[in-house]
């Protein structure tokens, strides 16, 4: 039995998600927690034990001075709450993480548990893929469950993938299993980018989990850096001929594909999202955090800003991936995307040849 002392009473609390590592392309969904935790000011209620879930020379703990006194920090995955305000205040319950490296099972009960002590209604797991996308369009955000009830009220994919999965995958089933209904929002992520960060990835998760619970999240800097993001590839593929022909192909081809984001549906969601945003009233994510400051943050991990540029992929990818996108296949997506094969200088696209779930 899991007893959590300190906690208020929740309102209608949504779990949201994340793990760094195979689903995480970009570093998109982990940051997208993070941004929710920041802006919120999360307070951290409860963390696993590392020993349990972890290989730690595979993701090794660090050291850190904290004035002038040794720490360390475990890698594990820390759940914090928000209290989001305005007319109809609700919780979030925030997990992030690190994709586990034993004991898939046990870690999921662990978390199912905790969502069962708080009450919780709904479990929602942001991941990202490598996909055949072009940085210039629209980020393709996907929104799967394995519930057919669940997927026809909230418009959503049934999934009907087949293969090996990640953290994501493992969770949803056990939420499914266990009567939670639970969501999977994935974003693509340009394969020839895939560095982290990706705050344009993070922004279109945000988007779509705001769409999907009905809440005005805050996105403070990341439009702007969004955009700054894009130009910045924009640069660095202009001064490569081959990457600017790749990059115009696949913009070929996802213009004249029958995508989402060109139906009718999708624009009003974008119509009602720029409305909600114009409104000069306080909207439902403006209001405060949890009444309490400083969330723990020393979990945070550094990312890099090199960009290679993988082999384009060529074979078929997780149930995530969305229509016009094919991520990378699940063997070469088990290697650090930093040892991407005929990896270019750090600062160059590259001039290679051109499930997660």
């Amino acid at each position: 039995m899991i007893e959590l002392e300190g906690v208020p009473e929740l309102i209608d609390p949504v779990m949201v998600a994340a793990f760094e590592g195979w689903n995480d392309a970009g570093d998109a969904a982990s940051t997208a927690v993070a941004h929710l935790d920041r802006e919120w000011k999360g307070e951290v209620f409860a963390a696993l034990d590392a020993e349990d879930y972890y290989d730690f020379q595979v993701n090794r703990p660090t050291v850190w001075l904290d004035n002038g006194v040794r720490k360390i920090t475990w890698p594990t995955t820390r759940l914090s709450v928000v209290r989001v305000g305005g007319d109809k205040p609700r919780d979030l319950v925030l997990v992030r993480g690190i994709e586990p490296s034993m004991r898939w099972r046990s870690f999921c009960n662990e978390i199912l548990g905790f969502a069962h002590e708080l009450g919780v209604e709904m479990v929602v797991i942001l991941g990202a893929l490598l996909g055949d996308t072009p940085h210039t369009r629209p980020v393709p955000v996907s929104g799967v469950t394995s519930d057919p009830d669940l997927a026809r009220t909230m418009d959503l994919e049934e999934t009907r993938y087949e293969g090996p999965t990640g953290i994501v995958g493992i969770l949803q089933e056990a939420c499914t299993h266990a009567g939670v209904p639970a969501v999977s929002l994935w974003a693509a992520v340009p394969h020839y980018v895939s560095q982290p960060p990706n705050p344009k990835a993070t922004l279109a998760l945000l988007n779509r989990l705001e769409d999907l619970i009905g809440l005005r999240i805050p996105l403070g800097e990341l439009p702007e850096d969004a955009r700054a993001w894009q130009l910045g590839v924009d640069q660095l593929a202009s001064e490569d001929s081959e990457v600017a022909e790749y990059v115009q192909t696949l913009e070929e081809a996802r213009d004249t594909a029958e995508l989402p984001e060109a139906s009718g549906e999708a624009i009003a969601r974008e119509f009602e999202r720029y409305l909600r945003r114009r409104d000069g009233g306080p909207g439902p994510g403006q209001g405060p955090g949890l009444a309490t400051d400083g969330g723990d943050a020393s979990y945070l991990r550094e990312t890099g800003s090199g960009r290679t540029r993988p082999p384009k992929p060529d074979q078929p990818g997780p149930e995530a991936a969305p229509e016009g996108s094919q991520p990378l296949p699940p063997d070469a997506a088990e290697t650090p995307e930093t040892d991407a094969p005929d990896a270019p200088e750090e600062g160059d696209v590259g001039e290679g040849e051109g499930d997660r779930e």
